[in-house]
């Protein structure tokens, strides 16, 4: 069964980091990032306004299985990663309200 996880990321690429580098990883980074959407692990991704950072919803079998996909990400060496396993709420406006996934 598919888990759904709200990642967040923040980025820091370090002094010593050329540009031709960095300009080069974040190409490679937006290839993997659209491959990751066509395979449904990348569900939506915001930026956040005045950093080098995004929030994400991801999917995946589990943690495990998440953490092996977002170590495929090509600026991966330069990220912190929070993640949050999520569930459906029961009065999520876009589902169901009666249908309930989590007991807590």
């Amino acid at each position: 069964m598919t888990s759904h996880f709200i990642v967040q990321i923040e980025l820091a690429a370090p002094d010593d980091l050329s540009a031709e580098t960095l300009v080069s990883l974040r190409a490679q980074e937006t290839v993997r990032a659209r491959e990751l959407a066509e395979a449904g692990a990348l569900i939506r991704l915001w930026r956040i306004p005045t950093r080098w950072a995004n929030i994400g919803l991801w999917a995946a079998d589990d943690e495990a299985a998440l953490r092996s996909t977002l170590d495929s990400l090509p600026l991966r060496s330069l990220m912190t990663i929070t993640i949050s396993p999520v569930v459906r709420h029961p009065s999520d406006p876009d589902g169901d309200c009666n249908q309930r996934t989590d007991q807590r």
